[in-house]
């Protein structure tokens, strides 16, 4: 043909393309799930340094590999609320830094020699071996062991795609019109133009940058003149992913995405405005040298790490402009619990959903005690705040519920699963819990209504029983909160203990009240309360259950309580031990009434 393809060369391209691609895909996606919750661990450490921002940046991206879905991480947490504008600064720059690693892994492909060792550090030895690695992993391996083996595998498949895509495009080296169009670009707004397009369709500078390498091995007519300008462009392309992941999101969100944005296109004026001018008074010999895989991947990491030497103490300034792009809106704006964003990147989405059912949870626990203050002493302030925290767990519930089948849709790992599992079975006792605290509250409000006295015994009674529910409360939050199955063993124990404090509470009212010391108003009341904490404990034991049922892989609740209550030791030491700390005060024996005196 004309071109100096036929029409099976671009066949062959297309399908090189779409390995390559899906290859790229494979590993990072493989990459991220090995990773896990450590991803979220890495960006929640995130402080005010710039630097430090920049090597955790660097770091999360040379593990998943693509500054895309770093920022697109950034922009959900900044929507969030987990990070602030001024922190993402440092990790944009640190994941255009660390997005480079594929380039350097590719280029190996341009080693050439007879030698052994030269001939094993090339991609295209070593790949087919990782391929049949890979496939035995996957096959036969546990977990862990297949996403190391799609690890390899997408490697594979990615380096099969670059070598189809070198074969395919070898005839262009003989096609006169393939080198005018490179010669072309040597014009940088050209190629800052076309290198921006072709990273922004594909939505991967290492993509888009792997294609270049894969060029210049096979067609030998891309020089450094060209290949400058175009890598420069793909890094400003590449900035397309945060800006559609912006949308819709809170101004923060959408001001990290447009740091990004100005990062890369200051940075590409900036450098190619030095080396110009730079070439102009000293004319590098390189300039006019046939690009290969090697100084491509040299270019592209000079070009971002000078880049961020010049501009990383204009962190601020970067800031401010991005302000200026997008104003403050006239009404606040609210944060987003649980970002859509973070879908992409599940093993992140699953940690911050924990969170947020954490976050739930020491709503639903400082509700609950505030609850319980005013039963004791009534308070207006307290009853508006314990209404209002239990319109929030309602709101966390939903949000949660929603989130999470949304979560349960995407791959995950079988620790993420178990994680979305505990959390589905939990949140729901969790806002339970929390409307027990209105039921509390008004039960609190027919004491104050109708001026109910207590008795000093009573008093003394709820107060050991009030004692108890906050403690079941307290250890089933933090079991919750740091995953602590251990800890979630000792629940039913105090659950147990709970129960039994509140019958034992109703038998002394009882007593009371047929020495009439107490009241069958007061008993109305009770009866509330006792109800609403025996309910409460039941609650805790539910999410206690739930955490260790999951665990082992398995949700039987009736099967689990019959195995922990009949006839398990530690089950019985650990309640006779807590039953211990819990006890009533000894109440005056009542006198018997003076017998009539006889008759003279």
């Amino acid at each position: 043909m004309v071109i100096g393809m036929s029409i099976f060369n671009i066949f062959v391209l297309l399908g090189g393309l779409a390995m390559f691609l899906y290859g790229m895909d494979v590993m990072g996606k493989s990459l991220e799930q090995t990773a896990g919750g450590r991803l979220q661990v890495i960006l929640s450490k995130m402080t005010s340094s710039p630097l430090r921002g920049l090597l955790l940046g660097l770091a999360v991206t040379a593990v998943i590999q693509s500054s895309s879905a770093t920022t697109v991480m950034v922009v959900g947490f900044v929507n969030s609320g987990l990070m602030d504008l001024y922190q993402t600064v440092g990790v944009i720059m640190g994941a255009n830094i660390g997005t480079t690693v594929t380039a350097w892994l590719l280029s190996l492909t341009g080693l050439q020699g007879d030698s052994f060792v030269i001939q094993m550090l090339s991609p295209n030895a070593w790949a087919p071996l990782l391929g049949f690695a890979g496939i035995a992993l996957f096959m036969f391996g546990k977990e862990k062991q297949k996403n190391v083996g799609q690890i390899f595998l997408g490697f594979a498949i990615l380096m099969t795609g670059m070598n189809l895509m070198s074969e395919a495009t070898a005839p262009l080296a003989d096609a006169p019109w393939f080198a005018d169009l490179f010669l072309a670009f040597t014009n940088p707004v050209l190629g800052v133009l076309v290198g921006a397009v072709l990273t922004g369709i594909i939505q991967s500078s290492s993509a888009s940058v792997g294609i270049l390498q894969a060029l210049s091995i096979s067609t030998g007519a891309v020089s450094m003149a060209a290949a400058m300008p175009i890598i420069m462009g793909q890094n400003i392309g590449t900035t397309v992913t945060a800006l559609i992941a912006s949308a819709g999101a809170n101004k923060n969100a959408r001001r990290t995405a447009f740091i990004h944005l100005y990062f890369n296109i200051i940075g590409t004026v900036v450098f190619l405005t030095g080396f110009y001018a730079l070439n102009a008074v000293f004319d590098f010999p390189f300039y006019h040298d046939q690009a290969n895989a090697f100084n491509i991947a040299v270019v592209h990491t000079v070009f971002n790490l000078v880049t961020t030497l010049i501009l990383l103490p204009f962190s601020k300034q970067l800031v401010k402009l991005a302000i200026l792009t997008v104003p403050d809106a006239k009404e606040p704006e609210q944060t987003t619990l649980l970002d859509q964003r973070l879908l992409s990147t599940p093993a992140v989405a699953v940690n911050r959903a924990m969170l947020v059912g954490g976050d739930m949870a020491e709503v639903c626990r400082t509700a609950l005690l505030q609850a319980m203050s005013t039963t004791r002493k009534w308070d207006d302030a307290i009853a508006a705040e314990v209404r209002r925290k239990e319109d929030a767990v309602d709101h966390y519930e939903d949000v949660l519920g929603t989130y999470l089948v949304q979560l349960s849709g995407r791959p995950l790992s079988t620790e993420d699963n178990r994680t979305i599992n505990t959390l589905l079975h939990t949140i729901n006792d969790f806002e339970r819990i929390s409307d027990h605290s209105i039921n509390l509250l008004e039960a609190a409000e027919e004491i104050r209504d109708k001026n109910i006295r207590f008795s000093d015994a009573a008093l003394g009674d709820l107060g050991v029983l009030e004692s108890a529910v906050q403690d079941i409360v307290n250890r089933t939050v933090d079991a919750f909160q740091n995953h602590d199955c251990y800890a979630a063993g000792k629940i039913e124990p105090m659950e147990e203990v709970v129960d039994s404090l509140v019958r034992e509470v109703k038998t002394r009212h009882i007593a009371r009240l047929q020495a009439g010391i107490c009241t069958i108003e007061y008993g109305f009341v009770l009866d509330d309360l006792l109800t609403a904490y025996e309910r409460i404990a039941d609650h805790c034991s539910n999410i206690a259950v739930a955490m260790i049922e999951v665990a082992e892989d398995k949700f039987d609740t009736h099967e689990y309580l019959n195995n922990v209550k009949s006839g398990s030791l530690k089950f019985e030491e650990r309640y006779e031990k807590y039953r211990g700390r819990y006890t009533f005060p000894e109440e005056p024996v009542a006198q018997p009434a003076a017998a009539p005196a006889a008759p003279q």
